[in-house]
């Protein structure tokens, strides 16, 4: 098989929100993971420095704050934000349910290539 298909809803959720499909997916550079944030949630407090992986937070239902380095920065459904591995990041969740993906992967050297004319759309 040449590729991997998992539903989110079929893997465990981790602690109240995430869906972490990493694995399920078989990924070995990249991480993918749904929170499904209930009225009220707050994630934990953390940064990726030991493993060097930048995250894309991208809400794609409702709307909360993303907390980084301290400043909270208002998200609603359409919204992204790329946070860098040392940057301390926290989801707090508003009144109504959110759901975001992240996606993170190590961070590389800018002057690598990159091929993206492979991209439709």
């Amino acid at each position: 098989m040449t590729y991997q298909k998992v539903n989110y809803t079929d893997v465990e959720q981790v602690g109240d929100a995430m869906h972490f499909l990493r694995e399920p997916l078989d990924t070995n550079q990249v991480g993918v993971t749904v929170a499904r944030c209930k009225p009220g949630w707050n994630g934990r407090k953390h940064d990726h420095t030991d493993n060097e992986h930048e995250e894309v937070y991208v809400l794609i239902e409702g709307e909360a704050t993303v907390v980084v380095d301290g400043e909270s920065v208002p998200m609603e459904t359409g919204d992204a934000i790329r946070i860098p591995a040392e940057a301390t990041r926290q989801i707090r969740n508003g009144d109504t349910e959110s759901a975001f993906v992240l996606v993170s992967a190590p961070e590389f050297d800018a002057d690598d290539d990159w091929e993206t004319s492979g991209f439709v759309g």
